[in-house]
């Protein structure tokens, strides 16, 4: 008979998740087309820019399948992702190298974290966008932090005891000998030397 393995659950989940973006007219005469991710499809195959719908002059590509990664430290971010008033993943867009004008951007990322979108908002170089969780990567994600999240306890640090009776004699650094107080101010000479 096999030995029964330790039933924990993995600390890691990888999940591929298709990603759609839909390729409208810009409304200005500098952006000529708006990009935008609009959906998610968890366990999706590979795509590279596949259209799967066209109305008038909008597009929607599956654009890539990336890796949503779970990872057991980052429970509190999945939660307040979760907590939402509409659950959401963040799709990282990053621009191609000019040139490739058919297709301006890449899909980098897909998280669940708003604390990692919120990093790559702040570089200002890729395009962050919101889009709402399946119903079924809800419950995933709901399962995962459910197996791994501990609350942390609230732990007031102490502090240490000084003894405040200690004079300092002001000489600075005790390894290097010193006649004077390091912090005294330059002698009159010095000063016109230094003029």
């Amino acid at each position: 008979m096999p030995a029964v393995k330790d039933m924990q659950p993995d600390k890691q989940v990888l999940l591929p998740i298709g990603v759609v973006v839909r390729k409208t007219p810009g409304v200005t005469r500098w952006a000529r087309w708006c990009w935008r991710a609009v959906a998610v499809l968890p366990g999706a195959g590979a795509a590279e820019w596949r259209e799967l719908r066209r109305e008038g002059e909008a597009v929607e590509y599956h654009a890539a399948t990336v890796q949503l990664d779970l990872h057991h430290t980052q429970t509190d971010a999945y939660l307040e992702a979760l907590r939402a008033q509409v659950p959401s993943v963040y799709v990282i867009l990053r621009p191609r190298a000019a040139g490739t004008d058919d297709m301006p951007y890449e899909v980098t990322l897909v998280t669940a974290s708003p604390f990692e979108a919120q990093d790559y908002c702040d570089t200002g170089e890729e395009i962050v966008e919101k889009v709402p969780m399946p119903e079924g990567l809800i419950a995933l994600i709901r399962d995962f932090v459910a197996a791994h999240h501990a609350d942390e306890t609230f732990r007031k640090r102490k502090r240490d005891r000084v003894n405040i009776e200690i004079a300092q004699d002001g000489v600075g650094d005790a390894r290097i000998p010193q006649a004077a107080d390091v912090y005294r101010a330059p002698s009159r000479a010095r000063r016109e030397r230094l003029h």
